[in-house]
């Protein structure tokens, strides 16, 4: 093997493995901006029964009704 051909091995296992790492910390410990939408809800939030139909409505759709969108 040539010393190019060694480097470009080195090269290629090292970004490998700062990808693999990377993906691995983002899904430990994931960024706040992935936990919550940009209103601030938590992108696994249940949802919650409607006080007069007693039907399920979901808090997204809640915040867009009293924002006024």
């Amino acid at each position: 093997m040539t010393a190019s051909r060694i480097l470009m091995h080195a090269y290629a296992w090292t970004g490998l493995a700062i990808t693999v790492v990377g993906i691995a910390y983002t899904l430990v410990s994931p960024p706040q901006s992935l936990r919550t939408d940009r209103d601030g809800v938590p992108h696994f939030t249940p949802q919650v029964e409607h006080p007069i139909t007693g039907e399920g409505v979901s808090v997204n759709e809640l915040i867009r009704h009293y924002r006024g969108d």
